[in-house]
This record gives structure tokens, C-alpha cells and sequence, in this order.
């Protein structure tokens, strides 16, 4: 631990509050909220940790805090904080997908539709439907049972859903509002539980009509209930009062939690979340940060009811949320929070292994590699890799592995602008000046290790541009392969000498798959624009000829061969100025 902490660690204040930890480049790694600040902070540099924990302590060189009010407002702040600063160890529910609802839409005949939008348009929506699949089963037998218009635009004529007796045909019939006042609050009815109603009132249907003879008419209301029974079975009841809750539950050990979330719509089980992730603080503020980013960050609908287990702040998750809370002792809803937390406890014991060894590809091999470079953990590591045919069309390539991991919303393409003829070490010198050149203009964070996929002149020429031209201090290290292509040295150095890595480490098969995943980059990138350059037409680089004149002309004459037959002034009838068409016709004569 360094001076400067050690002197900030002992004037924190005894407080409520949120910190902000920082690594090397300045770069916010993790926020927290404490209810003593001075305790919580000062624990991360005391006593023993787990591995991930300790992980997050050797990269802090810094941290600020910011004092709040309440333990309540700490938890505020710190989620507004996680979004503003996206803290790689910080718990980020990337899931931003949106529940389906069923809609019956505000129009002079409604139609009835499966949207994830909801709109302050007067429609009326029902839902969510964690399930997409049960939203869509139910929407087809509302279909079955309510004649409702189908198409979005009314046609000319009927249609086959009229022949389906499935639309009462407002294309070509007068249809009153009070009818279908009627078929939408017998719609409404059945989406807010009346289905058991809707079951009586077809079994008197089917009754009566068998009474009368009418057997086809019987057969219809038989399968309409038939239909309701198989779309509802699948929908497994769990509470009487049809009420919208969700179910919390969690379990943790050996520093990870698993968080269960139960989704009971209509007083149905239809769908349930899994969430894992590490944790660095208690468990039941870990579980506060999460319940909060749940609906903030991922558009979760919120249901007028939510179940939490009792080793959690109730009051603080109700007046966070605004919501009712609640704590069942026992009951139903005991039973389903019991459920929910032995579903938490099978899915981290099963993902453990799961875990363990992705964290020994990953961060492990970054850590160990790392080591044997004898540099930080190079947590960012940016690779190139340039590609041409004996010059033609050169690109490079540049990706990101974080963590051990390829982000690829980082990775980067480069045409060389200012290189001709196959000169690798040019081209390596431009797109490096390139890159970190707007790394520096816009604050961009650093790589802790570049790799280049060369020899000795590619690196050399990489070096030279960071050090003599752009002032870092980043280490660059090269990728050397065999007369088969396959990863053969890794050179680091001044001069460059080779380090040695087992074959068979984590750290060589990271190394590995940062060479060939650069590679592919490049050459499919290559590959493009080369594709590009193939299709090329007699029609370009002339002047008053572009991209909807060239179409115009194919169109006109059909063919390139029956343009050349043709003479200046066909070409002028076909719309092309006159100028234009002068260099046109000379260059087809040529």
C-alpha cells in the first residue's frame, strides 16, 4: 500500500456513504456504498480475502468518497455512480431486453397485439409476459374466442380470418362501437384472470346448443374450451388473489451470489431470472445493489408486489422502489421464497465448476502471463495485425481482449492511408500513431500490454512511434509463429528476447487465441475490401456519372455492351447532360 492511501484510509470519516476505487491509469474500478465508510473502506486493505477480492485490492492506487445523509441515499448514489463510471467489478446487469405485452389498441374497431413498446396511446396493455412464447399462446386463442380485426390496414374485401368466423369483416361491414365495447371488456375480462368465468360460460353455451340439435354450433364452444384448457394448463397456478409479484431469493458462498427472480403475473409462475455474479461487500448490501440496478438499469416491470427474503431492509427496498414489500413468515409465500432460495443454492453449486475454470482462462492466464512478462496484469491488452497481397488493398486490424476475454465492441479496422507497396513496417507505424493518437485526444483508456503479430521490425517500428513520438510507456511485445503458422515466440524487450511459456499453460493458449483472433480479423477485413475493389464498372471516375445515373443507364440500355453500340445522342435521350455524356461515349469507344 502506498503513502498517499494509507494517509487518505485514516481521515475517512465514521459515516454513511458511497467510494469510488481507482487503479493506476485513474480509471474508477469499483463503486461501493457503506454505512461506515471508515470501516468498509478501510477492510479491503486489512485481513485475508478471497482470490477475486484480492484481485480488486492489488489494482487500487486510489479512491474517493462522497459522504451522504442516509444509508438510503448511499444506495442512490451508487447506482447512479455504476452507470455514470460502468466499474469493470462492479455487478452490470447487461440483459436490456423488454417483456412482451398484449395490447388492445385505441381504434375505432381494436385489434389485439403482442408489442414489447408501451406507449402512453390510450391501448390498453396486459402483462408482462416474462415468456414470449405464453404471450403469443395467448394472444392466438384470444384470436380463437373474439372476433377482432386482424389486419393493421383494413382491405378492400374479407378476408380468410371472416371465413374463420375469427373477424367480424369491419372492411366491408358496418360494425357498431358498442360491439366492439362488448368483444374488448370480454378480452379484458379473460387477461385479468376471468378465464375460469369465460370456461363457465361457454360450458352453458355448448349445453344449450346440444339441447337444441345444434351440434356444429356445440362442437365450436367444445373446442374453444378445449383451446383455453391447454393454453392455460401450461401456466402453473400458485396464488388465489391473481395479483403481479416477484419473488427474491439468493444464495452466496465463496465470495459469489446467485440471485433468483420468481415473475408471477395473474398469480402464475410463467418465468423466473437467474443472475450470478461476485460479490465484494455483505451479502444483504450486495443484494440491495442488485434489486435496485434490476429495475433501473433493465426496464423491468414493476409489480405491486415483491417478496424479499428476511435478512434484507425492507423498509429501504420500499421506499427505493416505491412499492409494496414484504416478508412472508409462512404460508404460500413462504414457501415460494423457500423455493426461490433452493433454486439459488443448486444453480451456484452447479455453475461453480463452471466458474472456476473460466476464471483460470481467463484472468488467471492474464495474471500469470502477466508474471512471466514481469509487468503488471495486463488486464487490457490491444493486439494489430496487418494484411495485403504483395501490397494491394493494405489493412490492420486491432483487437481488444479484457480480462482474458475479446471485447469486441473495441475491436477497430484500418485502410492504410499513407503506405504503398507491401511495406509491413509502414503500415505498423501508421495504424499504432493512429490508434493511440486518439487514445491520448480522447482520453481513451491505455492497454496495459500491446501485442503485435510479427517479428522483430513490426514490434521495433511499433515501439518507436509510442516512445519517441507519443511519450507512453506501454509494453509491446510481439508474436512470432512457425514455418506451419502456428504460435511459436512471444519477444519482449530491450532488445527483444524471447520469454518461455509452457505449451501446454492457460497463458500460451490466451496468447493463442488473441494471435488468431487478430489474424481472422484482419483477413476477413481484408477480404472485404478486396470483394470491393473486384466489382468494378467502365462506368466509374467519370465525371457527372454516379451511383443512380450508372443504375439509370443499365436500366435504360440493358447491358454494357449495347451502351457501347449506342450513339451520343441515345445516350443523351436517356438523361444524362450533355457534357457527361461526351466523356461517356469516349471512354466506351476507348
Amino acid at each position: 500500500m502506498n503513502k498517499q492511501l494509507k494517509e487518505k484510509l485514516a481521515l475517512l470519516p465514521d459515516q454513511p456513504g458511497c467510494y469510488l476505487m481507482k487503479d493506476r491509469q485513474k480509471t474508477v474500478i469499483y463503486v461501493g456504498k457503506a454505512k461506515v465508510l471508515k470501516n468498509r473502506v478501510r477492510s479491503y486493505f486489512t485481513g485475508s480475502h478471497d482470490a477475486k477480492t484480492q484481485r480488486l485490492v492489488t489494482e487500487i492506487e486510489d479512491f474517493e468518497y462522497i459522504v451522504t445523509s442516509s444509508n438510503l441515499e448511499a444506495l442512490i448514489l451508487e447506482m447512479n455512480l455504476i452507470k455514470k463510471y460502468d466499474p469493470k467489478y462492479n455487478v452490470m446487469l447487461k440483459d436490456d431486453k423488454t417483456y412482451p405485452f398484449i395490447k388492445i389498441t385505441h381504434e375505432r374497431h381494436p385489434r389485439l397485439i403482442v408489442t414489447r413498446n408501451v406507449k402512453k396511446d390510450k391501448g390498453r396493455y396486459f402483462g408482462p409476459y416474462p415468456n414470449v412464447q405464453a404471450a403469443r399462446e395467448t394472444k392466438k386463442l384470444l384470436d380463437r374466442l373474439y372476433p377482432l380485426r386482424k389486419c393493421s390496414k383494413l382491405p378492400d374485401r374479407v378476408c380468410l380470418y371472416y371465413h374463420l368466423g375469427q373477424c367480424l369483416a369491419p372492411c366491408v361491414k358496418d360494425i357498431s362501437e358498442e360491439t366492439n365495447r362488448e368483444i374488448v371488456e370480454d378480452i379484458t375480462r379473460f387477461l385479468k384472470g376471468g378465464h375460469n368465468e369465460i370456461k363457465k360460460e361457454l360450458e352453458a353455451k355448448m349445453a344449450e346448443a346440444a339441447e337444441k340439435l345444434e351440434f356444429e354450433r356445440a362442437k365450436e364452444f367444445r373446442d374453444q374450451l378445449v383451446h383455453i384448457e391447454s393454453t392455460m394448463e401450461k401456466q402453473k397456478m400458485t396464488m388465489n388473489d391473481l395479483l403481479d409479484r416477484d419473488v427474491f431469493a439468493y444464495a452466496y458462498d465463496k465470495g459469489w451470489m446467485c440471485v433468483q427472480v420468481f415473475f408471477i403475473r395473474q398469480g402464475k409462475l410463467i418465468e423466473r431470472d437467474v443472475s450470478m455474479f461476485p460479490m465484494y461487500q455483505e451479502a444483504d448490501e450486495e443484494f440491495l445493489t442488485f434489486i435496485g440496478q434490476f429495475y433501473s438499469k433493465n426496464n423491468h416491470f414493476l409489480p405491486k408486489e415483491i417478496l424479499v427474503p428476511d435478512s434484507v431492509d425492507r423498509d429501504m427496498i420500499s421506499e427505493l422502489l416505491e412499492t409494496a414489500v414484504h416478508q412472508p413468515k409462512k404460508g404460500p409465500k413462504k414457501e415460494l421464497l423457500l423455493l426461490a432460495h433452493k433454486n439459488a443454492k443448486i444453480a451456484l453449486r452447479e455453475k461453480f465448476s463452471l466458474i472456476e475454470r473460466d476464471e483460470e482462462r481467463s484472468i488467471g492466464a492474464a495474471e500469470r502471463l502477466g508474471e512471466a512478462l514481469n509487468i503488471y496484469t495486463p488486464h487490457r491488452i490491444e493486439a494489430f495485425d496487418n494484411s495485403n497481397i504483395q501490397g494491394t488493398n493494405p489493412v490492420s486490424a486491432m483487437i481488444v481482449f479484457i480480462d482474458g476475454k475479446p471485447n469486441k465492441k473495441e475491436y477497430r479496422k484500418y485502410k492504410i492511408k499513407t503506405v504503398t507497396g507491401p511495406d509491413d513496417y509502414g503500415s505498423m507505424r501508421e495504424v499504432v500513431r493512429r490508434r493511440y493518437t486518439r487514445v491520448l485526444r480522447e482520453n481513451l483508456p491505455l492497454p496495459d500490454l500491446i501485442i503485435i503479430d510479427g517479428g522483430k521490425g513490426q514490434i521495433n517500428a511499433a515501439r518507436d512511434v509510442l516512445e519517441n513520438e507519443l511519450g507512453l510507456d506501454v509494453p509491446v511485445a510481439g508474436l512470432a509463429k512457425d514455418d506451419k503458422h502456428r504460435t511459436s515466440n512471444l519477444l519482449i524487450g530491450d532488445p527483444l528476447e524471447p520469454v518461455f511459456l509452457e505449451r501446454n499453460s492457460q497463458e500460451f493458449y490466451l496468447l493463442q487465441r488473441i494471435q488468431d483472433e487478430v489474424h481472422r480479423f484482419a483477413i476477413s477485413f481484408h477480404r472485404q475490401i478486396r470483394g470491393k475493389s473486384v466489382f468494378q464498372s467502365v462506368l466509374d471516375d467519370i465525371p457527372g456519372i454516379g451511383e443512380k445515373r450508372k443504375k439509370m443507364l443499365l436500366k435504360h440500355f440493358g447491358s454494357v455492351k449495347k451502351m457501347k453500340e449506342a450513339s451520343l445522342d441515345d445516350i443523351k435521350k436517356a438523361g444524362v447532360p450533355a457534357a457527361a455524356a461526351q466523356l461517356l461515349f469516349e471512354k466506351l469507344k476507348k
